[in-house]
């Protein structure tokens, strides 16, 4: 890979061998020493222009458990402040030689542009609600580690399609593998002609957690809305919200998955994001790994 910008451009191959790579780097953060020289001397920029938690953690643990230098870079803490354009901002990194750039950034298509401009590999750490790839990555590798396979599951994504680049990744990731893919939410929040990405429509909640094997909840992206698309939260969560007993529509042995941040009693409960189905902890652990998978393929070090 020279560029991550989407799961929408890779291969079922090349998904493949970044999640067989991601089981090797589990293993190294399994050990009591969590570390490999795999990426001594190499610098990674993490420049994150939208905030964040888990994805900037998770990419700086990432690059220094393969021993890379991780340097940090935010809205605030940059020119942009000074108003110096994105693109001469990104040249100027650029000349400084990083080996990876990382971005995070609320307009979509910016990772892409900067891929045409820079000479440095980009790794695409969500773009307004275009993609978010690692994010998709990891979700198959958790499903793909706890159920065994992805291919033939039945997974079902809840809640604000539209405005989600977690939707958008997970649908690429898991209809390449195999799965059948559902969607459910407020007819506001259904893209029209989402059918189009090869994923069912659901009327409701409850017919697209039918016989599932994966359930995905989605946080309300209020951040994207230009006005408000639905009557109340309450009446959001009577519908689409994750309890025990919509829960029970799904096959027994079904896990639950969200991207985080939670909004709990919203999208999802606290008995359901807490219990035994929930592998939203696993999906944070397996995050680093994926990372450092992405991390160590494209730097090419391997070559």
């Amino acid at each position: 890979m020279r560029h991550l910008l989407g799961v929408e451009d890779l291969s079922r191959e090349e998904i493949v061998r970044i999640l067989e790579t991601a089981e090797a780097m589990r293993e190294i953060s399994e050990r009591e020493i969590k570390r490999v020289p795999t990426l001594r001397g190499k610098t990674v920029l993490n420049m994150f222009l939208e905030p964040s938690t888990r994805t900037r953690v998770s990419f700086e643990i990432a690059a220094k458990r393969l021993s890379a230098d991780s340097i940090n870079l935010s809205a605030s803490g940059s020119s942009l402040v000074k108003a110096e354009g994105l693109k001469d901002m990104a040249r100027n990194l650029d000349a400084m030689n990083p080996d990876v750039l990382v971005v995070r950034h609320k307009v979509a298509g910016v990772p892409q542009m900067l891929a045409a401009h820079i000479g440095v590999p980009v790794i695409n750490a969500g773009d307004g609600a275009h993609e978010h790839p690692t994010q998709g990555l990891l979700d198959v590798f958790t499903v793909q580690r706890v159920l065994g396979s992805v291919e033939g599951r039945v997974v079902a994504i809840v809640g604000d399609i539209a405005h989600s680049r977690v939707a958008r990744s997970g649908i690429y990731s898991f209809t390449k593998l195999g799965a059948e893919v559902r969607v459910a939410g407020p007819p506001t929040m259904i893209p029209p002609g989402i059918e189009i990405l090869g994923v069912k429509a659901c009327l409701s909640m409850e017919e697209a957690l039918d016989a599932a094997d994966v359930v995905m909840m989605l946080r309300i992206q209020r951040e994207r809305m230009e006005r408000p698309l639905f009557p109340s939260v309450r009446e959001y969560s009577q519908r689409y919200g994750l309890n025990r007993r919509k829960l029970a529509l799904a096959k027994p042995e079904a896990i639950v998955l969200h991207p985080g941040p939670i909004n709990r009693g919203v999208e999802i409960a606290d008995d359901v994001a807490d219990g035994e189905p929930s592998r939203i902890l696993d999906q944070v652990t397996n995050g680093v790994a994926v990372r450092m998978a992405v991390l160590y393929l494209i730097t090419g070090v391997e070559s």
